[in-house]
């Protein structure tokens, strides 16, 4: 008896490729091609309508629906991306996907259908057939997308690795108003801070993944570039007391999407969203918490949304790393403060703004140490628990106070806290060079490096730390990768010039000085003086012209250090005197600094060390 049929889903075939829509696979050239399922969905969907504009908002109802984890714009962008990558197209010139800017796209290859019919009655035989083929069928799509581990357990397939290393990109600004920028900036790092305190997992810190923002790489190019196994990105959205984050998680030599959520709280709410979103990570990537971390992710006061507000604007102008904005930085500080006088981090956001207004030299000592002091005390006051308070007070006990036990303890117990706080590790980093503990000086700049491999000065620090240890071919190997980093910032080529200096090689000192120097705004006739000065008088015309430039800006320790180059020990020693009375910040490097050597014996010098309590 002739059996009735009903049709399946046809088969899509473009150029070399076939879509079955039947078991949502994707093949080329008869080889299965992996692709996520929203990214299916989205080819099915382009691809039935070849030839036609799929607009977005059609793509919005049809693959995303109202009570979705995927947030629209990213998910959509994400999956079109995708498809690109595995059909080896491109949005400048499309063979597969057209894109229509802001409105939607078109799929314009060729689309071949490819119809089939299964029986819709079967005798009992049959029936045990097709179950029997369906329970293969079942075993096989467990095997290929690896449920329950099933493809492992059967096959003994290689499982993917865990996660142990992570980067939170920076999150998209969706509120279309560019001056929102800090407050997505602001849930970036809250992000990166709190999965931090995770033990088991490397999470590379802001200064490092802000390199990305409004970056549009493959992720597997990030991964490599960041030295990291999985990316978090995502988006922050304000709309009047909610704010909504959806984040997703992806591993990033492969591309391959993990996990998405979205949260949305009320603006008070804000830092218990945040331990939510590390929790819900840690539970992804396999991290199993300790008591002390569930807690501290659990644990958060609600915040004044208007003293946030203020804090994360504090912030944004912080990271800028200049005394122009170092000083808005300190003004919105403070109105968060006056906003909500008992939240500790915008006191300890100020106390360390002010002391790098001091170190900038934008602000002499008398005026911002005791602001400095005031804010410290007070954060310290209000919540001793958080890691920007002991990395502070480590750094008042190493520049200011010379209190070196305290400043080693204070360093390591910030990083406790906070291993990401890259800020505090290079810091430590220098504070071990000083003490002259050079192997564990190097191992620590080198994990900086690790956390925030574009860091200017995690880098920076690597290299002046070589060059302390006498390491001088790895300093100008590292600073000279410093300089690729970021070409533009001054401070690469003093401390090259310095190297080359000790090295007695004053003919790339002064190349690498003159870098400087243009950065600087110097005019080219300033240069030409000291390539003159060396010229007619060798090293001791380079050397009087550096004293001559270091009185013009009368800078006390620079000047006792051009006097030490001269072998003038007596003048040397009256200028480190006035530097020490000035309480000048450098006068931390007297004991390991290699520009000292000249007068190191000296009985004065000897004297300056102990009163600054240096173990001899």
């Amino acid at each position: 008896m002739p059996v009735s049929v009903q049709s399946l889903p046809p088969r899509l075939c473009f150029r070399n490729f076939e879509l079955d829509s039947a078991s949502g696979e994707l093949h080329h050239d008869g080889r299965k091609v992996p692709l996520p399922p929203k990214a299916f969905e989205l080819l099915r969907a382009l691809a039935e309508r070849s030839g036609e504009v799929v607009t977005r908002d059609e793509l919005r109802s049809k693959l995303w629906s109202t009570n979705t984890y995927v947030e629209f714009d990213d998910g959509l962008n994400h999956a079109v991306q995708k498809l690109r990558q595995v059909l080896g197209d491109s949005a400048e010139h499309p063979q597969f996907i057209e894109t229509l800017p802001r409105y939607g796209y078109r799929f314009i290859a060729p689309v071949d259908t490819a119809s089939r019919s299964k029986p819709a009655k079967q005798s009992p035989r049959g029936r045990l057939v097709v179950i029997t083929a369906g329970l293969v069928i079942v075993a096989a799509a467990l095997i290929a997308v690896n449920v329950g581990s099933w493809r492992s357990r059967l096959l003994g397939g290689r499982r993917e690795p865990p996660i142990r290393s992570l980067a939170v990109l920076p999150l998209s600004n969706l509120s279309g108003d560019p001056q929102q920028d800090y407050f997505a900036d602001g849930m970036t790092d809250a992000l990166i801070t709190d999965l931090a305190k995770l033990h088991d997992v490397k999470v590379i810190s802001r200064t490092s993944v802000m390199q990305f923002k409004d970056v549009r790489k493959p992720l597997p190019e990030v991964a490599r570039a960041l030295g990291v196994d999985g990316i978090l990105e995502g988006s922050v959205q304000r709309s009047g007391a909610r704010v909504r984050i959806t984040v997703q998680l992806i591993r990033g030599p492969s591309d391959t999407h993990l996990w998405a959520e979205s949260y949305e709280r009320d603006t008070h709410d804000v830092l218990t969203l945040q331990g939510e979103i590390a929790q819900a990570v840690a539970r992804e990537i396999k991290v199993a918490l300790t008591p002390e971390e569930s807690t501290h992710l659990t644990r958060a006061r609600p915040v004044n949304p208007e003293a946030y507000e203020l804090y994360l604007k504090g912030q944004y102008h912080y990271y800028k790393w200049n005394p122009e904005d170092f000083q808005k930085a300190v003004d919105y500080f403070q109105k968060a403060i006056d906003a909500d006088p008992h939240w500790a981090p915008p006191y300890a956001a100020l106390a360390n703004t002010y002391g790098w207004l001091w170190i900038a030299g934008a602000l002499p000592p008398q005026e911002a140490l005791p602001r400095f002091n005031a804010a410290l005390k007070t954060a310290q006051e209000i919540d001793n628990t958080l890691p920007e308070v002991h990395y502070t007070l480590a750094a008042s006990a190493y520049y200011y106070r010379w209190d070196w036990e305290e400043a080693d303890r204070e360093f390591r117990h910030a990083l406790a806290l906070d291993p990401s706080l890259v800020e505090a590790r290079f810091e430590y980093a220098w504070f071990l060079s000083s003490m002259g503990r050079l192997p564990e000086a190097i191992a620590e700049a080198q994990r900086a490096v690790e956390r925030d491999p574009l860091s200017v000065s995690a880098n920076l620090a690597l290299g002046s730390i070589y060059s302390v240890a006498r390491q001088d071919e790895k300093a100008i190997a590292q600073l000279q990768r410093t300089a690729a980093i970021e070409p533009n910032d001054s401070r690469t080529y003093e401390f090259l010039c310095g190297v080359y200096e000790q090295k007695g090689m004053f003919e790339d000192a002064i190349r690498e000085y003159g870098k400087a120097m243009k950065l600087w705004g110097a005019r080219p006739d300033e240069l030409a003086g000291l390539e003159r000065a060396y010229g007619q008088s060798g090293a001791s015309g380079y050397w009087k012209w550096k004293l001559s430039e270091a009185k013009r800006r009368q800078v006390p320790y620079e000047i006792a250090v051009v006097y030490a180059q001269l072998g003038d020990a007596h003048q040397a020693n009256a200028w480190l005197e006035k530097a020490y009375e000035g309480h000048a910040w450098q006068m931390v490097q007297l004991k390991t600094f290699p520009a000292w050597d000249p007068v190191r014996s000296d009985r004065r010098f000897q004297e300056l060390l102990r009163r600054m309590n240096f173990q001899q």
